[in-house]
Parts: structure tokens; sequence; C-alpha cells
């Protein structure tokens, strides 16, 4: 031990002596070895002092360049995983690789991690920004999917936490859910106005038979009547099979009162015509009498097919018939007078089968007031 002094300095014991001046750990090392000659140190002790000294020198090397390799590590960690993150994002959104590339000519590990940290920052903003796009594509796409399939639909962070989890956010997707957002679109676009064709429909047939146009619609959906918002309209297919259905309903109605209309104006014309009706008594009924030369399409009038207008004609047939068989009485009762009269002339007596309350009788009789 006495032999070496300082092997990681490069000296040995006789080189002690002639330390260098000109570095700073050198003039320090000989300004000891001065102090140790004053006091008096022994060879043995300096050697010793020298390699103690020389070992804590290398335990603060050591713990420099462990601290040093850490920090390295670190930064190869941070410069793997933002790379890895980077290339990631690329392949996720679908971006050209060349314009996300960080350049090689950067040599140290702080160049690397400067370079890439920009490059990481612009692809997840750009990753947030495409995730809001297919969020609200999908929402969309979502809410009309339920207005169709006619179920209700709420919306949540559900889209969101697809989207942040899906690793295809490219453009070639995206544009590939705004057709079908488009396609979407025009489905409800064809299904409201049909609906509103219908419902017209219904408007036009429920006017003509005098029904509660909002309860009929109602009872299809609600929401079909007093909404101002195309979005509030169910167009669902049960919607629609509904209002298909109605109008069928309406329409065998429809041709069932103007069947029975159509016979009971009938009548009345052959009434009017018997009873020599004035203009203004037939005015009243003129929609109505219209009805017998018209078709199914062409009767459009509001209430023409009501059941209140038919049970107003029915009562007006009746009052006509009741006055027609009142003037049919009188009429026969002065002829029989007449005839009375003559036979009682010529000594004869009135044939029994045109008695007064036999007449009478036959007049009042349902087989009578049909043949008006």
């Amino acid at each position: 031990m006495g032999e070496t002094a300082m092997a990681g300095y490069g000296l040995d014991r006789p080189a002690r002596c002639s330390v260098s001046f000109d570095t700073p750990c050198g003039s320090l090392l000989r300004e000891l070895e001065q102090i140790w000659t004053e006091i008096g140190e022994r060879e043995q002790d300096k050697d010793r002092m020298f390699q103690e000294l020389e070992a804590e020198c290398m335990r603060v090397y050591r713990r420099k360049v462990d601290s040093a390799n850490a920090d390295r590590s670190q930064l190869r960690q941070s410069v793997m995983a933002k790379e890895a993150e980077l290339k990631a994002l690329v392949a996720s959104i679908g971006e050209n690789t060349t314009q996300f590339k960080v350049n090689e000519k950067h040599a140290s590990l702080k160049e690397q991690l400067a370079a890439v940290t920009p490059l990481l920052d612009d692809l997840r903003a750009m990753k947030e920004e495409r995730i809001k796009q297919f969020s609200n594509v999908q929402s969309q796409i979502e809410t009309i999917n339920a207005q169709i399939s006619d179920h209700n639909y709420q919306h949540d962070d559900g889209s969101s936490k697809r989207l942040n989890n899906d690793h295809d956010l490219s453009t070639r997707r995206l544009a590939d859910l705004q057709m079908q957002l488009r396609n979407l679109q025009k489905e409800k676009s064809d299904r409201l106005q049909k609906v509103f064709v219908y419902v017209d429909e219904v408007h036009c047939l429920c006017a003509v038979l005098g029904m509660d146009f909002a309860k009929t619609v109602k009872d299809v959906h609600p929401s079909l009547h007093g909404t101002n918002s195309d979005n509030s309209t169910n167009i669902s297919d049960s919607t629609l099979e509904g209002l298909t259905q109605t109008i069928l309903k309406l329409k065998a109605e429809k041709r069932t009162r103007v069947s029975k209309l159509q016979e009971i104006v009938g009548k009345l014309h052959k009434l009017w015509n018997l009873m020599e009706s004035t203009e203004q008594e037939r005015r009243h009924f003129s929609e109505v009498a219209a009805v017998l030369g018209s078709s199914e399409e062409e009767i459009t009038s509001p209430s023409v097919l009501s059941l209140e207008t038919i049970q107003e004609t029915e009562e007006e047939v009746e009052r006509l018939t009741k006055q027609k068989a009142s003037r049919m009485k009188e009429l026969v009762l002065k002829r029989r007078v007449e005839l009375e009269n003559i036979c009682r002339n010529a000594h004869m007596e009135p044939d029994t089968s045109t008695a007064p309350e036999k007449i009478v009788a036959l007049i009042d009789s349902e087989p009578f007031h049909l043949q008006v």
C-alpha cells in the first residue's frame, strides 16, 4: 500500500512530491502533502489517507455516474414512449407519416425529446378534434336511428368513450360515417314528408266526414298534432303504418257514407219535385244535393258527410214524406166526398174499398212511404 498513493489520479508514492500545479486537484494534493510533512505524518499514514481520499472521490464520481445513467435512462424511456405514442396517433388518425417524423439528425436525447414533444402535442390536439367530429356524427346517426326505430334515445358520453378506445380515427372512416349520416338524413326527410302527406290526407278526410282530426291523429301518435318542430314529429315505421291504416278506415267510412247519403238525396230530389219545393226551400241542402251527381273523389266539402249532416238530411226526407202524406190524405178525402156526392145522385153505394179509413191506412203504411 505504501508503494501506491493515488492510482485514480495517476500518482504513485515517489510522484506525490512532483504533482503538477496545473490542475486544481493536483494543487490541492500538493498542498495537503506539504501540510502532512510539516505535521510529521509518517509515509505509511500518508499512503493510507491518500487511499481513503481516493475511495471517497470514487464514491462521489460513482454517485454522479449513477445519477447521470438514471437521467439518461429516463430520457430514453420518455423519448421511446413519446415516439411510440406518436406512431400510434399517426396510425390512428391516418395522417401523413413524413409530416410527423422526428429528424434523425438530432443526436442527443434532449434534442430528440425537444423535437418529438411539439409533434406529439399537435397530434393529441388533432386527435381530440377528430374525436369531437366522430362523436358529433355518431350522435346524430344514433338519434336518427332511434327516431326511425321508434326507440327513445338519450345522449350520454358513450360515443366519446368508444371513440377514445377506437384505433381508427382516419378521415376515410369519418367520411364513411358522414355518408351514412347523409343517407339517414335523407331517409328522415323522406319519412317526414310522407308523414306530412298522410296527415294532410287524414285532415281532408276528417273534414269531409266531420270527425275530430286532432283525436284521430293523436290516436296514431301524440306527436302528430300540436308540434312545431320536425324533430318532434314521430317518423317510425309504426307511425307510418298507423297513418296508412287510419286512411284506409276513413276512406272506407267515406264510401259507406257517400252511398248512404246519395240514396237519401235521391229520395230528397223526388220529394222536392213531387212537392214542387221552391229554390229557397232547397237552398239549405244545396251542398248535400250536389253529392248525388258527384264521384267519391269530388266530394270534399267540409262536414258534408258528417253524421249530423246525414241525420239532418234524413229528417228532412222524413218531414217531406209526412207532408206529402198529409197532402195526399187531403186530396183523397176531397175526392172521396166528390165520389159520394156522385153516387148519392145516382142512387148508388160507394165502393167500400175506397172508404176514407182504408185509404188513410194505406197512405200511412210503410210500403207507401218508401215509394217517394
